[in-house]
């Protein structure tokens, strides 16, 4: 099997530097103020990791959940976005007190600081109407709502603040709008990484210093930054069109069965809840894409699955991270430092490379992202092996050190591999169905990530790693590693002709 690859002839810069200059220049160039409303948004996604530290700690030292109960709990928590459509549907054709996009985005930060509220109170002692496991999985979900609800908003508008037509109201060029489009994806991105930056140092310091309680209630200021950018900013709408019936309807009759199937406690209940999910979300994009011709389609179709594979890939679970703090001596603040290392990097990268991959076949882009992360896991093979030991001896770089460096290199990855399907999305938005269009396709994405949620909890359950219990985590990270990278590896060669 072999992919064909046709070059882009595509106007580039004369020399590196050149090119270098226009890297960095083109995304403040691009930037407008009708794009700020959505960017604070995004930059609030990012920045509420301002208590990924204080969690992380205190689900280890005050919870009684397992890395298999975790894992299982991440498939819960992608529920929000595999019924993303539904909250779609609502901001497109359903005004709530007149208003589209600001009332929306109000609703989903007061979920947002809802949940921040309920973990603060589970952690200090003042909220006990339910043990505390129980209302670390409630906060949980009410967090991921609100986040999905504003995420749905600034999709919608990432589609509609650029303007189709010239000021003397001709039409634009479409090269011109679908450059704008893919730049909006590139803005809201680097949006995304600056949050996560902002408050990378942050978490772990504030985790080390306050109790778990004042960070969660510290984590408050995240919802006024979105709440701030829909107050201050002129928001620009499409004018509401007729409810889809078929899909509202039909995605909150899905959203009821998949909560009764998860209550109810049937056995795997996870796996019908998925495979469900999935022809749900395809009968849907059938409909909302039956006005998109078939060449178009089909690209969409081809470009979605590798991305999915690409994506559905197991993790090693919590357990990797309680090994760090048990054995290698991992602490907040360090944690804090890998975070902010992480996202420094990302945040360069996406800024200097993510206008570059947007010209790229997704299929090449995908490879190498995927040949790379695989080599790139080597540093965590390393540790959980304790070979640490040995290179601080002999090399003088311990554990902290090979961390760091796998940050470093890692990264970039993750944070770049979103960009082209983000764009793809974007220029092919059917008019009038913009906000159901990205929910959908999101939704899609994010059962990629249910799938590997999944595979996740297997290999947990394979390979049972708890407090303490580190044994098994070595053939653990081994299965991890190799799945990742035959997955996507297999479609991308399948497949990726397809993709120009």
């Amino acid at each position: 099997m072999t992919i064909e690859f046709q070059p882009l002839t595509v106007e580039r810069p004369d020399t590196w530097r050149q090119r270098l200059e226009a890297a960095v220049v083109t995304p403040i160039r691009e930037f407008r103020l009708a794009y700020l409303p959505l960017l604070m948004i995004y930059f609030a996604y990012g920045a509420l990791g301002i208590t990924a530290v204080a969690d992380s700690f205190w689900v280890k030292n005050s919870l009684t959940l397992t890395p298999q109960d975790l894992a299982a709990l991440g498939v819960w928590l992608t529920l929000p976005w595999t019924i993303k459509m539904v909250f779609g549907e609502l901001v497109d054709a359903v005004p709530l007190l007149g208003s589209q996009r600001r009332a929306y985005i109000f609703l989903g930060a007061a979920m947002v600081a809802s949940g921040l509220i309920l973990l603060a109170g589970a952690a200090g002692g003042w909220i006990t109407f339910a043990r505390p496991d129980t209302i670390y999985v409630l906060a949980s979900l009410l967090t991921v709502t609100g986040v999905v609800l504003q995420d749905v908003v600034a999709d919608a508008m990432s589609t509609e603040v650029v303007p189709r037509v010239n000021a003397d109201g001709t039409p634009r060029d479409k090269a011109d709008v679908d450059r704008d489009l893919g730049m909006v994806q590139v803005l809201g991105r680097l949006a995304l990484f600056l949050g996560i930056f902002s408050v990378a140092w942050l978490s772990g310091y504030l985790a080390s210093i306050f109790s778990y309680e004042t960070v969660f209630l510290i984590g408050l200021v995240v919802p006024l930054i979105s709440v701030t950018g829909a107050i201050f900013v002129r928001l620009e709408t499409a004018a509401p069109r007729a409810i889809d019936w078929r899909l509202l309807v039909g995605g909150v009759v899905f959203g009821i069965v998949v909560t009764v199937i998860g209550v109810t406690g049937m056995p795997f209940s996870q796996e019908i809840i998925f495979i469900v999910s999935m022809t749900v979300i395809i009968l849907m994009l059938r409909r909302v894409t039956a006005g998109v011709d078939d060449e178009t389609r089909k690209r969409i179709f081809y470009a979605a699955l590798i991305i999915f594979a690409f994506r559905a890939v197991p993790g090693t679970g919590a357990g990797y991270q309680w090994f760090s703090i048990d054995k290698l001596g991992f602490d907040e603040a360090f944690f804090g430092v890998l975070q902010q290392i992480g996202a420094a990097i990302g945040f360069v990268s996406a800024w200097l490379f993510s206008d570059s991959i947007t010209r790229q076949p997704i299929a090449r882009v995908m490879l190498w992202l995927t040949i790379l992360g695989t080599v790139l896991a080597i540093p965590n093979l390393l540790l959980v092996h304790e070979v640490h030991h040995w290179t601080e001896q002999v090399l003088g770089i311990g554990a902290r050190q090979i961390a760091i460096l796998d940050t470093a290199v890692e990264s970039p990855l993750v944070n770049l591999s979103m960009i082209p399907m983000l764009t793809l999305i974007a220029i092919y938005a059917p008019a009038g169905h913009r906000a159901t269009w990205f929910a959908l396709m999101a939704s899609l994405m994010n059962m990629a990530l249910v799938a590997g949620q999944l595979m996740t909890k297997y290999l947990n359950m394979i390979f049972q790693v708890d407090r303490g219990v580190y044994d098994a985590l070595p053939a653990l990270t081994w299965s991890s590693v190799i799945l990742g990278l035959i997955i996507p590896l297999f479609f991308i060669l399948r497949y990726g002709r397809w993709i120009r």
